[in-house]
């Protein structure tokens, strides 16, 4: 059985932060509340970590792992931004959307897209994921947990806990912003391409 860890949903608690980081730092597998439901999370490079994720919910090599960052200082490295994207990322987040974009050299090429050398990026308004991001010390890398067949992401600590706790290292508990999935925006092209509705408002494009 997992860890279960409730936090503060507005002023997290540092120690069980600390802890919860500690287990991410060691090769751990969470899933944490966010701004659009919740998401399971690893350290960037844990090949373990993302196989976890794959058989939880049944992915296949294609799925575009998502870098969750503090802010937009933490996502310049990783990926290739133009102008124009730039400005679209500054205006949305923090907020509910995913963005795509073509990675870097910087960033571990196991994370990529196989075929096309792409990465989510995500910039979430959640005080409970900008604590673990923040206590980490730079992304984490992130799939919403929404489980094979279902549309929407798991939005309860305990329900993960008890059906699937048994693979996964800690649940935190904490209040979910909105129970849709990201938004999710490709911006590897000039003109940005919705490739999933979400909680992320599509009138602010």
């Amino acid at each position: 059985m997992s860890r279960y860890t409730e936090l503060h949903p507005a002023n997290p608690q540092a120690r069980l932060v600390r802890r919860v980081v500690d287990v991410l730092e060691d090769g751990g597998l969470i899933a944490y509340p966010t701004d659009s439901g919740y998401a399971l999370a690893c350290t960037p490079g844990n090949k373990e970590g993302m196989d976890r994720i794959r058989t939880i919910r049944q992915l296949d090599d294609k799925h575009n792992f998502t870098f969750v960052c503090a802010d937009f200082a933490q996502a310049g490295p990783l990926a290739i931004v133009g102008n124009n994207a730039f400005r679209l990322i500054k205006r949305l987040t923090p907020g509910p959307w995913t963005f795509i974009l073509k990675g870097t050299k910087e960033v571990p090429r196991m994370t990529l897209n196989p075929k096309k050398h792409t990465l989510g990026v995500r910039i979430p308004d959640h005080a409970i994921t900008q604590a673990l991001v923040a206590e980490l010390g730079g992304p984490i890398l992130s799939s919403t947990l929404i489980r094979p067949g279902a549309t929407e992401p798991e939005s309860s600590g305990w329900q993960i806990e008890d059906s699937l706790g048994h693979l996964i290292d800690v649940v935190v508990e904490g209040p979910v912003t909105s129970t849709e999935p990201t938004t999710v925006l490709d911006l590897t092209a000039d003109v940005p391409e919705i490739l999933r509705q979400g909680a992320g408002p599509a009138d602010l494009l």
